[in-house]
């Protein structure tokens, strides 16, 4: 019997790798030798980066670049061969390099992202994935384009800087000096969030709270995120609001799609094909996935749903070992889990869940690995 363990991580617990290594004991326990896999996996979001560069064997490249603020900083990104390269947006413009008393999307900018960008670009990558979770910004990329080139104007033919409070200033948008290598270079961007640009559902009146926006900045950014819009409609002729995941990022989404010619896909998807998951199963007969929680928000573009569906294309037994369970998780055995099991053994306090994540896990794989025994012993 052969299995593939692919576990997300569970957040400020265990690894996706540390996982890996608790199901082969468990395993190895009920079982005696056995034959087994494992893969990082991330979703697209906080922690892709770390999970592909480990499945993969590739390296880590780090670059100097701007902050969310503007402050040097620096930031890495990863190798996977000389043409690949995974960067998240996070590592230069995430929501955590900023401080508490300094949020405010109306000054943080994704111009470290562009260098990010502008980096590969250096090394000869010519196919770059970009995660955009986890942003500080809420400048519609404008920052990010920048870097690579791409002028915003204001009335007086004055180039703008790229911050949050820039986008209501903006008259004319040059893409004439956008870095010609971009055109050569396929980009492909992690994404599960569909919000458009504009609106009631865009960038700014989803996200921009958690950024640090009040209800008056927030007011002040949607109407400069219209105005760039208007632009991008005007000289472009293309209407951000009716793309998909345009508003993801505080706009980022936008930027890459627009100006970099950027297809945007399920990050799961993108992470498994980057990993090469399909070929990994082929002579599985289980593969064993879980994350810290399991709900009804697993079924939309989560690590479970996506090995799930990635097992029962290629009719392979998945189940899941989690740590807890909330409403509806009963809804990702339409997505090719077959079982699901949780970590906890009994009721207790979250911190002392948390304090026992390992151990907890460990128990829990023994009795998952156990049940499955107990049902091939009852096959024979």
């Amino acid at each position: 019997m052969k299995f593939l363990f692919a576990s997300d991580s569970f957040k400020g617990t265990l690894s996706s790798e540390r996982t890996v290594e608790l199901l082969a004991k468990a395993a190895t326990e009920v079982f005696g030798e056995v034959e087994y896999s494992g893969v990082p996996v991330a979703d697209g979001g906080e922690g892709t980066t770390d999970a592909v560069v480990a499945a993969e064997n590739g390296e880590w490249i780090e670059a100097e670049v701007c902050g969310p603020l503007m402050e040097k900083t620096t930031a890495r990104y990863g190798k996977l061969d000389e043409h690949r390269a995974v960067i998240e947006m996070a590592a230069a413009s995430g929501l955590p390099m900023v401080p508490m008393d300094k949020r405010n999307p109306l000054h943080t900018t994704s111009y470290g992202t562009g260098e990010l960008i502008r980096h590969a670009l250096d090394q000869g990558f010519t196919d770059i994935s970009i995660a955009i979770g986890g942003s500080a910004t809420n400048d519609g990329g404008m920052g990010c384009a920048r870097a690579l080139g791409v002028r915003f104007l204001d009335a007086g033919g004055c180039e703008l800087e790229g911050r949050g409070e820039d986008l209501e200033k903006i008259v004319t948008i040059d893409s004439t000096k956008l870095d010609p290598r971009i055109k050569e270079t396929k980009i492909t961007v992690m994404c599960d969030v569909t919000n458009p640009l504009c609106g009631k559902n865009g960038a700014t009146y989803t996200f921009g709270a958690q950024k640090g926006a009040t209800p008056e900045i927030q007011d002040r950014l949607e109407a400069g995120m219209v105005n760039y819009r208007d632009a991008i409609r005007r000289q472009f002729g293309i209407d951000p609001d009716t793309i998909q995941g345009a508003g993801a990022a505080g706009g980022l989404g936008t930027a890459l799609m627009v100006f970099l010619g950027g297809e945007m896909r399920s990050g799961i998807d993108t992470v498994l094909d980057l990993i090469n998951f399909d070929q990994r199963l082929e002579g599985t007969d289980l593969v064993v996935t879980g994350e810290g929680r399991t709900d009804w928000q697993s079924c939309f573009g989560k690590v479970m749903q996506g090995v799930g569906e990635r097992a029962a294309k290629k009719g392979v037994i998945a189940v899941g070992l989690s740590g807890s369970l909330g409403r509806d998780a009963a809804q990702i055995f339409d997505h090719g889990i077959a079982s699901l099991m949780t970590t906890v053994d009994a009721p207790m306090p979250l911190e002392e869940a948390l304090g026992r994540a390992e151990e907890l896990y460990y128990l829990g794989a023994v009795r998952m690995f156990r049940f499955l025994k107990a049902g091939m012993d009852l096959k024979k």
